[in-house]
């Protein structure tokens, strides 16, 4: 899924800025840029497929709270959101009332962006599945996700879960090995928040400290998993579903 969004602010270098992180973001498309609130609302009136709005708060012919406040009387409230990129914090409380996403406060970086960038694809999955006929169950979706996003050296990045071969949590931070690659990925992150987003019936947990991928397992005792050349240990507080597992491997 891709969230078609447009960059509003009208100082040039930032509005570069914005548009260049989303073009490095590869849920997002950007449409367009504007450096002034007017034409963007020209923009969101012919283009009703706009979901999302990098919006700056401070413009000389209307605010981002102005705009933010048309869109909300239009009718359109639940299918554009708008996060606000601005430098100045006392307009926080003025976003927040105007149900913004998310608030960027200047300068952020790319982590930040991805941040609420993230939280945006969230909501817009979470509306889609709410809107489409004979939706699936939440657990069947799980079990049907083929990849995830990861922020990787300041960057969002997109990994298939086949190639995740196992997970190691190491307290603020997570490893993951993949197939083909020497070095693992390092991700900031704890374990149970990347467990939240696998797919249930591909993945399993072991240890406190590991995430195995099932299909990668090459042999089994039963204290035990082997994935490549790494023996991954279960830990009694996991036993019961890893013995249910191994019923099923068998």
């Amino acid at each position: 899924m891709k969230i078609n969004c447009i960059a509003v602010d009208d100082e040039p270098f930032a509005l570069s800025l914005i548009s260049s992180y989303i073009e490095k973001t590869p849920f997002l498309n950007l449409v367009a840029g504007f450096s002034n609130g007017v034409a963007s609302l020209k923009a969101i009136h012919e283009y009703p497929s706009i979901q999302l709005i990098f919006l700056d708060i401070r413009m000389a012919d209307l605010s981002g709270i102005e705009l933010a406040r048309i869109i909300e009387q239009s009718g359109r409230k639940k299918s554009i959101r708008i996060i606000f990129t601005t430098a100045y914090d006392q307009y926080a409380m003025e976003g927040y009332k105007v149900d913004a996403l998310d608030y960027l406060l200047k300068p952020f970086n790319f982590v930040d962006f991805t941040r609420a960038a993230t939280k945006a694809y969230d909501y817009f999955n979470m509306l889609h599945f709410s809107l489409t006929p004979d939706k699936p169950s939440e657990s069947t979706r799980i079990q049907e996700k083929k990849y995830i996003y990861l922020k990787v050296d300041s960057q969002l990045q997109k990994v298939d879960t086949a190639d995740i071969l196992y997970i190691e949590g190491l307290k603020d931070y997570v490893k993951l090995f993949l197939k083909g690659l020497d070095k693992p990925l390092l991700t900031l992150s704890s374990l149970k928040s990347l467990e939240d987003k696998l797919p249930t019936n591909t993945f399993l947990r072991i240890h406190r400290s590991f995430i195995v991928g099932v299909e990668h397992i090459k042999s089994v005792t039963k204290n035990s998993v082997q994935i490549q050349e790494t023996t991954i240990p279960v830990t009694e507080q996991y036993k019961l579903g890893f013995t249910e597992f191994l019923k099923n491997w068998v």
